[in-house]
């Protein structure tokens, strides 16, 4: 039995802004990496035309290749998971070294984080180069193992793969049976040993989007369900085109349900969904104000003029600053709860809200 990996560790900068571009268009990526996003999301889903599907992999696998294919991350967001195409897509990036994350769109359930670790920890290793699989190799759906796919326990790491039985007769027929020819023979021939078998990849780091009034209903389940789901997030198109709602204020209680579920499973608090109006920066920073008042931190972005004003927006002030060094100070001095010259009372929780803050506003350094 061998024991599932480990996720792969993430990097310790908290990520602010999440940066989408198409997959299709290598050369728009390429300059994407070095334009001062946080993190560079590679679009195989909305950005990309039905047609320009396989092309989309194709580069993107190719760029992936590369453990250091840019200055920042690359996270990949793949096609739906009920779909043709999100199976092909997983087992063909989920080993490549270049990988940071995948962003897996229109979770519904446990169920679905599930089937992508799956499918991720039964991904190809390619041996030169980013050979494709299943579909786009084939032309059929490449055929999902049982056990890759098996339910599992909410927060449990995946269930050990059994060793192929046929596989394990071969290897142990072999040692009993390998010989040398008696001393003075013509030929003296040795069986060759069964080769070890190849270590499981590790899980890429997952990140789920809620984009349905069920994802929505699912969120803490989600949010743990597998110890490679590393972070949630809303899909805010989708979910207000689901819901019928005609403004911002319908959203309000989606929102502030991602942000708890996201809190309550441990995780990092989500970023905000992508603020489309690129050419309205004013409304963004007024968006992204109302968002962090909410709980949110970091938003996506889908124009490299959006990062400056969502940076921005998201870091603590000077006075906040300020506030956060005088509690850690007042904490410094004496355990246990803390009155501040101001007469306000500190304890432990708002102590480490404090630090949280002093770590953010080191990025301005």
């Amino acid at each position: 039995m061998r024991p599932a990996p480990p996720p792969r560790e993430p990097s310790a900068r908290t990520p602010l802004t999440w940066l989408y571009v198409p997959g299709d268009r290598p050369e728009v990526v390429a300059k994407a990496l070095y334009c001062g996003a946080d993190v560079v999301v590679v679009d195989l889903e909305d950005a990309v035309a039905p047609d320009r599907k396989d092309r989309a992999l194709r580069a993107t696998a190719e760029l992936l290749s590369d453990p250091a294919p840019g200055a920042a991350p690359v996270h990949v967001r793949v096609n739906a998971l009920d779909g043709p195409l999100a199976e092909t897509e997983i087992r063909t990036l989920a080993a490549l070294p270049g990988l940071a994350g995948l962003r897996l769109p229109k979770v519904q359930g446990p169920a679905d984080i599930h089937r992508a670790a799956g499918w991720a920890t039964t991904a190809a290793q390619p041996a030169a180069g980013p050979a494709l699989t299943g579909r786009l190799a084939t032309g059929r759906r490449a055929r999902t193992p049982a056990a890759a796919v098996a339910p599992l326990t909410t927060g449990t790491a995946h269930p050990a793969h059994p060793a192929h039985p046929t596989r394990a007769a071969r290897t142990a027929r072999t040692a009993r049976t390998a010989r040398t020819a008696a001393p003075g023979s013509a030929t003296a021939t040795l069986t060759p040993a069964a080769p070890a078998p190849a270590a499981l990849p590790a899980t890429p780091a997952l990140y789920a989007l809620l984009e349905s009034a069920l994802g929505i209903e699912h969120a803490f389940a989600i949010a743990t369900a597998h110890p490679a789901l590393r972070g949630i997030a809303l899909g805010e198109a989708d979910l207000a085109t689901e819901l019928g709602v005609r403004d911002e204020a319908g959203l309000a209680w989606p929102r502030s349900r991602t942000v708890v579920a996201a809190r309550a499973a441990g995780l990092a608090p989500p970023p905000q969904s992508v603020y489309p109006d690129v050419a309205d920066l004013d409304g963004l920073a007024r968006s992204c104000a109302r968002g962090r008042a909410l709980g949110f931190l970091g938003r996506a972005a889908i124009h490299p003029r959006q990062l400056p004003v969502i940076e921005a927006a998201h870091l603590p002030s000077p006075e906040e600053v300020e506030a956060a060094a005088e509690i850690v100070r007042a904490a410094g001095a004496e355990g246990g709860a803390q009155a501040l010259p101001d007469g306000r009372f500190v304890d432990a929780a708002v102590v480490a809200g404090a630090r949280r803050v002093l770590s953010l506003a080191e990025r301005r350094n």
